[in-house]
């Protein structure tokens, strides 16, 4: 079971500079593909999660597509969120937040939109 402590972080090329500057301000760990894995492919930054065991942060959905239609094995957790206007550090308010309770999240896709929160287990046999 994850705890916030334990919780490290991959953030996406997309995912906003500003979030990411205040995940870490919040002491979290998070590396970012634009600084270590630039351009990097999907499949490249999945396998890399889930061998480094970070939760993805993201704002592009073929994570989900990849896992659930193409049966890849996922990281712990990804945190997808959808593309609507949010202010540059609003998403690591959200991730935070969600953090608070961390078991929730675990083995799931969790879809993140302005008007709610969704959370997808993933296939059973695809976790460690």
């Amino acid at each position: 079971m994850a705890d916030r402590a334990n919780i490290i972080l991959l953030a996406n090329e997309n995912f906003p500079a500003p979030a990411i500057r205040k995940l870490r301000a919040a002491g979290m760990d998070v590396v970012a593909v634009i600084d270590t894995m630039r351009s990097a492919g999907d499949r490249e930054v999945m396998a890399y999660a889930r061998r480094e065991q970070r939760w993805i942060i993201t704002f592009d959905r073929d994570y989900g597509d990849l896992v659930f239609r193409e049966g890849l094995l996922p990281p712990p957790a990804i945190l997808y969120f959808r593309q609507e206007p949010y202010p540059p550090e609003r998403p690591a308010d959200i991730v935070l937040a969600m953090l608070a309770d961390p078991q929730q999240l675990e083995g799931c896709i969790v879809v993140i939109s302005q008007q709610n929160i969704r959370r997808r287990r993933f296939p059973s046999g695809t976790l460690n």
